[in-house]
């Protein structure tokens, strides 16, 4: 398993969520991180995950 790191901004650019989670792969994570940002309500904030290589799996402005 491979830990992944999901960020979520206000427009002030202040940080709403930051958490880490694993997943066994990107596709994973990518899935795991759609559905906490849509748990949350966050789908439409400017968000970001990243796998431990620092490869951006989820982005939204």
């Amino acid at each position: 398993m491979k830990t992944y790191v999901l960020t979520v901004f206000d427009k002030s650019g202040e940080k709403l969520l930051d958490e880490s989670f694993e997943a066994a792969n990107d596709l994973e994570a990518k899935k795991l991180g759609e559905e906490r940002l849509a748990n949350e309500g966050y789908l439409e904030h400017t968000h970001r995950c990243v796998s431990p290589d620092a490869k951006l799996i989820l982005f939204h402005r």
